[in-house]
């Protein structure tokens, strides 16, 4: 008789070592995953509320923000507003899983199956995650980054170095680089030249400034000609953190490697924002199949795979779109629901799917297509190459169209025919295109000869214009660290001016002057 690997709800170490090695027999056996080494840690609840304000990165360096968000979700947690999650999983070599000490030995099964083997494969293996991710070296770099924000707290002053990091996280979402073409991130060599890199920036960095004169002079524009002054700042260039470090005229070394910190982490997240639904997807599935197995051969009983079902289900469950519940797809289920698809699709297609997918339906290797779509999509691309009609029907899609300058209002504008499922396949893929629903914002110029404003442009795409609020705080932290006016304009497909936005530096601090 196959012995079991543990007998109710409680478990040891011993017990999670059995856990592991016999998920790790099913992942990588029979369902041919490619992981990096696992690091499996058990904590409490308060510590997995610590990893919540931390964004769940280990060795983490210190800032306000954090210990007010453990407060909010403390408080949360206490008064029974919130749930924990049962896990948190680190893209990193080890990939670090933390689990929960209060789930049961069930839950502690699924979660390593989840976290340690489906996300993990997919960290290792996704195309994104290689090109712009730095697993081996993550975990060294997020330590010289503690290590270094300390140092500057302690040389600098706290409420000095809290100013700059407050201006970073404002701007962090424009922090990162969305095209490829750079070598690949390597944070353990950033690491290695954090002292001596600055050589060559400043020589290009005096090379521009001393063309230029104090504010309020007048200087003839021809001394420095558009090409070259574009060239010599990089323009233009979305990448507010990137070009605040090479360009801003006050910031001492000190805030420039900050702002760099910040922008290395940005980018190391980058993959993420663009790989929800997959990436839970995945995990979802891989959790799905392993335990499935683990019941079948009898390793789990019968009473810990139904636990198992309950949870999965929770964790699956879709409310309709007129259920006070609906906030959108859940990425689990939607994940999930797509790679339940593709199984379908490759092992026993119907006449539907060979017209919709010839390249996978009936194909028979289930494991090795979906190890193919793991590696080479995105939410955007997944979603517009694999989302069937069939599925379109399962979660009652439509799509409604609801422009504010048309008078008709809110019209259903695609259904369950040929044309309206290829429509709400398009349009739901859209909707996880970072290009779509990331504001599009750049500096293009820099007024040098006068008094130095900062100018930015922000594409506007149908209509979707920034809220004047945010808009005017995220720009006060951006005109603070570029110390002179910034210029914020908003602009159609046509270039037409929409709005104007323009905000002056508050004072500086002497200590920082």
């Amino acid at each position: 008789m196959t012995e079991r690997l543990f007998e109710g709800a409680d478990w040891d170490f011993r017990t999670l070592q059995r856990i592991t090695d016999a998920c790790e027999e099913v992942a990588l056996k029979d369902l041919g995953l490619d992981v990096y080494p696992n690091q499996i840690e058990v904590i409490t609840a308060e510590q997995m509320l610590d990893a919540y304000s931390s964004v769940g990165m280990p060795l983490f360096y210190k800032h306000w923000s954090f210990g007010k968000h453990f407060a909010f979700h403390e408080a949360s947690y206490r008064k029974g507003l919130m749930g924990l999650a049962y896990e948190i999983v680190i893209n990193s070599s080890p990939c670090i899983s933390y689990l929960m000490e209060e789930n049961t030995a069930t839950m502690q099964t699924l979660v390593i199956a989840h976290a340690a083997f489906g996300h993990n494969h997919f960290f290792k293996n996704n195309y994104l995650f290689k090109q712009w991710t730095d697993a081996d070296g993550i975990l060294d770099y997020l330590d010289f980054a503690k290590n270094y924000v300390a140092s500057c707290e302690e040389r600098y002053g706290r409420i000095e170095v809290e100013r700059t990091l407050d201006a970073a996280h404002a701007l962090m979402s424009h922090g990162i680089d969305r095209y490829p073409g750079k070598k690949k991130l390597d944070l353990r060599a950033e690491e290695k030249r954090a002292g001596r890199r600055r050589q060559h920036e400043e020589e290009v960095f005096n090379d521009l400034w001393r063309t230029t004169v104090p504010k309020g002079a007048a200087k003839s524009r021809s001394a420095l000609s558009i090409e070259r002054r574009r060239k010599l700042l990089g323009l233009p260039q979305e990448n507010l953190l990137y070009f605040l470090e090479k360009s801003a005229p006050r910031l001492a070394p000190w805030q420039r490697e900050l702002l760099r910190i910040v922008r290395h982490i940005a980018q190391y997240f980058y993959p993420q924002s663009q790989t929800k639904v997959m990436n839970e997807g995945t995990a979802t599935y891989v959790h799905y199949r392993i335990m499935t197995m683990l019941h079948e051969r009898g390793r789990i009983s019968d009473g810990n795979f139904l636990e198992f079902l309950g949870s999965h289900t929770n964790v699956v469950f879709q409310p309709e779109f007129d259920d006070p519940r609906f906030s959108g797809f859940n990425p689990y289920a939607l994940g999930f629901a797509v790679m339940q698809d593709i199984e379908r699709i490759v092992s026993k297609p119907d006449d539907e799917d060979r017209e919709w997918f010839p390249d996978i339906a009936g194909k028979g290797d289930v494991m090795g297509v979906l190890r193919d779509v793991w590696a080479n999509y995105r939410d955007e691309s997944f979603i517009g190459q694999f989302l069937s009609p069939r599925l379109m029907r399962h979660f009652r899609m439509f799509h409604l169209h609801d422009d504010p300058e048309e008078r008709a209002g809110i019209r259903v504008d695609a259904i369950h025919d040929e044309r309206g499922f290829r429509r709400v396949r398009r349009e739901l893929a859209r909707q996880h295109d970072v290009g779509f629903i990331d504001a599009n914002i750049e500096v293009v110029d820099v007024d040098l000869s006068g008094d130095r404003r900062l100018i930015l442009h922000h594409h506007v795409i149908k209509g979707s214009q920034l809220n004047e609020t945010d808009a005017k705080r995220v720009l006060q932290h951006l005109a603070d660290l570029w110390t002179y006016d910034v210029s914020l304009i908003e602009v159609d497909a046509n270039d037409k001016v929409l709005r104007e936005y323009v905000v002056s530096p508050r004072p500086i601090p002497a200590a920082v002057a």
